[in-house]
């Protein structure tokens, strides 16, 4: 039987059903809120063991966060998917450099992914940055490679990148760092994903 619900309802009735299926699987309180909202985007309850997070990711993201950090995305999917508005009373704003002519330009002349290309610019960034990667695996190996040359220390990485060639690989990776990160391992994740963590976590800051 279809439920007779007002529009302002559906999320807070789909949060309850998506409590209701958990059952008695009891969540880690501090990152209860990100899983559940990355199964209401997804409705795939597969990311209750899937998200892996490092200590205490979601305090040090909120800190951040509150602090006005920045958050740089590998597509304009995750970019329009992030509740700016949000972000832009904390201080900080979405940054996607995939789309730049010069990125591109760059990328074709060193043979390399725009990825890479954009994840060097956003290093270059003053602010301190959150990573939200949702499609790119080569964006995940070149924050690796920064991180570990000491030009880069994210504020957290979010590792979503959804596929198959490289997608394990480069999120390992980045669990093997000592970086705050939030990672689906797998080869599940996308730029949906990867917003709604975002979001997961800026909500808490507002509500």
């Amino acid at each position: 039987m279809i439920e007779q619900i007002k529009p302002m309802e559906i999320e807070k009735r789909s949060f309850e059903i998506i409590t209701e299926l958990l059952g008695e699987r009891t969540l880690d309180p501090e990152n209860e809120l990100v899983i559940k909202r990355v199964i209401h985007t997804s409705a795939d309850f597969d990311y209750v063991d899937n998200l892996v997070f490092s200590d205490h990711a979601v305090q040090k993201a909120l800190e951040a966060l509150r602090g006005g950090c920045d958050i740089v995305t590998d597509t304009q999917m995750a970019k329009a998917g992030i509740n700016k508005g949000i972000l832009e009373k904390l201080g900080g704003q979405v940054h996607c450099f995939m789309s730049d002519p010069d990125v591109a330009q760059e990328a074709k002349e060193r043979g390399i992914t725009r990825a890479i290309v954009s994840m060097e610019r956003a290093a270059k960034l003053e602010k301190p940055c959150i990573f939200a990667i949702g499609n790119a695996p080569t964006a995940l190996i070149s924050l690796h490679e920064q991180i570990q040359a000491g030009l880069l220390n994210p504020a957290l990485i979010i590792g979503v990148p959804v596929g198959f060639v490289n997608v394990v690989e480069s999120k390992e990776l980045i669990m093997g760092l000592q970086v705050p990160h939030i990672v689906a391992r797998g080869r599940k994740g996308g730029s949906n994903v990867a917003a709604a963590i975002c979001n997961a976590l800026l909500y808490q800051i507002m509500r």
